[in-house]
């Protein structure tokens, strides 16, 4: 982001806070615009070339991951500031610890959403729609790298053409998915793109489980719950009894096949008018809430907390910062405060963080 001596803000892809650059205006809108890189006068000590060649911010390179040119250890400082910022603002600063990182900043993304035209294979540009052919990625894992290998061969590929010439088509693929299983434009159930991080996200649920106050029967609500990421390790709690809600409809199925003990689900989206009202009766028991909403959060979290009178403690996973920390106002006008706020970086080379944070009812 750069200020313009007119006072407007110009957002300029492939900057980095603290540089000196000369820029050149792409598009103006109102107070706030676009810019590009003319040259770069002063660049970060921590800058560094791009590992990968589809790394860029024009048509032609991919956009999946803007932050390559910066080492790894200036990515989690930004992060951590910009967690720093949010909890800041929420009088709540002293909360927030140290970001994990990641293992492994290449080779750890177990899942992709791919793009095809029939004749190219790869993902979409960083500003624009178009597609760029991208032959390898260097932040799959090993396994999704080789089914990326194994579909390219495929081209070019007649049943991946759209409609119309140029049309993209959408190849999901992850973990559980060969290249021969993979289906054109078929959603797969969420899960956390990076596994290791994934898992220590949910030693993190576990150790917070167990620091709430002893409950011999507590009621949980486990909203965006998907397939049973988190749902699993609810249900190894003592006296525990869960209503697991999701709005995609193969994930609550795939979790009710799991057959958790204790565990209830529903398919709601939770963003309807009257999501609160079919939820009432375990919402007003419920003494737990846990949360892993995408990135608009838990909109109508005000009519959640109103038709929770007997909450105690809110486990709050989230992936953007701005959204948690709207929501997080919300709870503090229902007597809530942050006990423990942990970011985490799920996605290195790029700017998205996670933030794991708890919740309790002052008094």
């Amino acid at each position: 982001m750069v200020r313009h001596p007119s006072g407007r803000i110009f957002f300029v892809a492939g900057a980095w806070a603290g540089e000196t650059a000369e820029f050149r205006i792409k598009e103006l809108r109102g107070r706030s615009g676009e810019a590009q890189i003319v040259k770069l006068i002063d660049p970060s000590t921590e800058r560094r070339n791009a590992p990968c060649p589809h790394q860029g911010f024009d048509d032609g390179h991919c956009g999946g991951c803007p932050w390559q040119f910066m080492n790894y250890n200036a990515q989690l400082v930004a992060k951590q500031a910009r967690v720093e910022k949010e909890a800041q603002a929420l009088d709540a600063a002293e909360t927030v610890a140290q970001i994990w990182g990641s293992a492994e900043e290449f080779g750890y993304r177990n899942r992709a959403h791919l793009r095809t035209d029939g004749f190219s294979l790869g993902f979409q540009a960083g500003q624009s729609r178009s597609l760029v052919d991208v032959p390898d990625c260097l932040v799959l894992n090993p396994h999704n790298r080789e089914t990326l290998r194994q579909l390219r061969e495929r081209l070019p590929e007649r049943s991946w053409q759209g409609d119309r010439r140029g049309a993209l088509q959408s190849l999901h693929i992850d973990d559980d998915v060969t290249a021969a299983q993979a289906e054109l434009n078929t959603r797969l159930p969420f899960r956390q793109g990076n596994s290791e991080q994934n898992r220590r996200m949910g030693r993190w649920l576990t150790d917070q489980l167990g620091k709430l106050s002893p409950s011999t029967e507590r009621r949980v609500v486990e909203l965006f719950a998907g397939s049973g990421n988190f749902t699993e390790l609810i249900a190894r709690e003592q006296g525990v009894q869960i209503l697991a809600v999701d709005s995609f409809a193969p994930a609550i199925a795939t979790l009710e096949q799991r057959g958790l003990p204790n565990v209830s689900a529903r398919c709601l989206a939770l963003d309807r008018d009257d999501a609160v009202r079919q939820l009432q009766g375990p919402l007003s028991a419920a003494d737990l809430l846990v949360l892993d909403p995408g990135r608009d959060g838990l909109e109508n979290m005000e009519s959640f907390l109103k038709a929770m009178p007997q909450l105690q403690h809110v486990l709050y996973i989230s992936c953007d910062p701005a959204t948690w920390r709207r929501d997080v106002v919300v709870a503090q006008s229902f007597g809530f405060h942050l006990i423990e706020v942990q970011p985490v970086d799920l996605f290195p080379q790029t700017p998205h963080v996670e933030i794991l944070s708890r919740l309790s009812r002052k008094g």
